[in-house]
């Protein structure tokens, strides 16, 4: 295999790209404007929107097949580009390692390409907040740009003058990064999570880890310390950390008596009031720690971090709140695509009578203590989708008996609104894939039928 470092090389190299998706498509680019000869493989077949990219990928010089991977496209290439959702144990991954070509992610490429840090943001849940809240507050003093899973691919930013690149990364990309080396390294959480794909909870972690560990450790680690996995992880972990959600000392950023606050090197800085924060919930809170200790670490001044939290919006389809219909607030948290993520969002409204519209794909991790908070939390929960049977079982076991079974979102919708509570929440702790092509489409459906109703009034 061959070994890679910053500064790779790619004039007149045949290279791979696997996937026509938003990141394949930049690399393809970017690898062509560097003067490799570029193969864009999909293993799909070309649907009717793919005409317009494919036509203009052609017109570049780019090579694209699609319905699958041929002999030709593979072999004899210096490297391969993936996709992020393509796993290892795969048939495309199989082949590659028997033809001795290393796979790396798009992130990985334009690390190589370039000298501008990166702030890797990574976590099973939280992650696109805490990168697009991180650089709004850099962007009061620098260009830092939010890329990666959020924003735009990294390699659509090779060419332009930016100082900071915020990079949302999930464990699929860091997967295949293998000499991926962050300025500053952000771990959110760690609950179970894709463990199909990557074969194992412990693989899991592990493809998260190794930004934290030589050789591809970061100046500076930032770690969740209310997570048990996380705080141990913090021992042995490689750059200078700080932690977040605990005073644990020194670097450091937690709540105290309604306030944020960071400490470094003994010196404590009230940073903002809870109360003038714009984002609800404890998660949130975290969130903003995490942002705030970056921004400390670059010297962003507490005036203009300030005053970025309290101007940031929230990302869409993340505990998003949109609208307000007779004495209802519709709250749309489709990105929670599990139950560790609906959890930080029950447990966001205290004292509210708050309907959960839930159910999808079933990612079948435990609901055990999704069921005790929506019996602390939620009046009456709203069950769709093909994980309907199991969540019904699962909250009944746990003493949850306000049930009811709608067939689509709409239908849900309409429940919702007729039960007149004061929050409607949807928060599905599932995947999207057995109604909608994903969770946007399905936050989208959420939020223009409740806006259909508003506007109908």
């Amino acid at each position: 295999m061959k070994s890679l470092c910053p500064s790779l090389k790619l004039f007149d190299k045949k290279v791979l790209v696997l996937g026509l998706s938003k990141s394949g498509i930049s690399a393809a680019k970017y690898l062509n404007s560097a003067g490799a000869d570029v193969y864009l493989s999909e293993s799909r077949e070309a649907k009717e929107q793919d005409s317009e990219k494919i036509k203009e990928l052609k017109s570049l010089g780019i090579n694209v097949e699609t319905g699958g991977h041929s002999d030709e496209f593979i072999k004899d290439s210096y490297i391969a580009v993936t996709s992020p959702g393509i796993p290892p144990n795969s048939e495309i991954m199989q082949r590659l390692k028997s033809e001795k070509i290393q796979v790396i992610s798009e992130i990985e490429l334009a690390y190589t390409q370039t000298g501008i840090p990166f702030i890797a943001i990574t976590g099973t849940n939280g992650k696109t907040t805490t990168t697009a809240l991180t650089s709004h507050i850099l962007s009061e003093e620098y260009k830092a740009v939010p890329c990666g899973n959020y924003g735009k691919p990294p390699c659509d930013l090779l060419n332009e003058e930016i100082d900071y690149f915020v990079c949302e990364c999930s464990s699929f990309q860091l997967e295949y990064s293998p000499s991926f080396t962050p300025q500053i390294s952000v771990w959110t959480n760690f609950t179970p999570d894709h463990i199909d794909w990557h074969k194992g909870l412990e693989n899991y972690f592990n493809a998260k880890a190794r930004i934290f560990k030589m050789p591809q450790a970061p100046a500076f680690s930032i770690l969740n310390a209310k997570d048990e996995k996380l705080l141990e992880f913090s021992k042995i972990c490689d750059g200078t950390v700080f932690m977040f959600a605990g005073d644990i000392g020194d670097n450091c950023c937690y709540e105290n008596d309604g306030a944020i606050y960071f400490k470094r090197n003994g010196k404590e800085e009230k940073i903002i009031e809870l109360n003038e924060c714009p984002l609800i919930g404890e998660h949130n809170y975290q969130n903003i720690m995490c942002s705030v200790i970056c921004a400390k670490l670059v010297g962003i001044s507490n005036d203009n971090i300030k005053k970025a939290i309290m101007s940031f919006k929230v990302p869409e389809h993340r505990l998003e709140n949109f609208a307000q219909f007779n004495g209802i607030t519709f709250y749309n948290d489709s990105k929670a695509t599990n139950p560790e993520a609906s959890l930080v969002a029950i447990r966001s409204f205290i004292d509210e009578n708050v309907v959960l519209i839930a159910g999808g794909r079933d990612k079948n991790t435990d609901l055990t203590e999704f069921a005790q908070a929506c019996k602390k939390h939620i009046k009456d929960v709203i069950l769709i989708g093909e994980a309907a049977d199991r969540f019904e079982q699962e909250l009944r076991k746990n003493g949850f008996e306000n049930i009811i079974r709608e067939n689509s979102m709409e239908d849900a919708i309409d429940k919702a609104i007729g039960l007149k509570p004061d929050v409607v929440l949807l928060s599905p702790a599932c995947a999207s894939f057995d109604m909608f092509s994903g969770y946007e489409e399905r936050g989208r459906v959420f939020k223009e039928y409740v806006l259909s109703k508003t506007n109908a009034r």
